[in-house]
């Protein structure tokens, strides 16, 4: 995805300061736009792709990287 408008990298963070950091972010975004989050660990890669779309955002895509940390590209919906 070369279209995408923002970056947060969330590998040193902990739950819930993965999805508190994810959330500020996205209500900084105008809607449509892309974020490319990064994180690490099994409860930010399990909860912050849920509490997004729990609060109406896409999950585009997640991917595992080499490195041991996760690609999430979320889509900020307009309400």
């Amino acid at each position: 995805m070369r279209d995408m408008t923002a970056r947060l990298d969330i590998t040193r963070e902990v739950c819930p300061m993965t999805y508190v950091r994810t959330k500020l972010k996205l209500e900084s975004l105008e809607p449509g736009t892309l974020l490319e989050v990064l994180l690490r660990g099994t409860e930010p890669l399990k909860n912050v792709p849920r509490n997004a779309r729990d609060e109406g955002h896409e999950v585009v895509s997640l991917d595992a990287l080499p490195d041991g940390t996760h690609r999430l590209v979320l889509r900020k919906q307009g309400r």
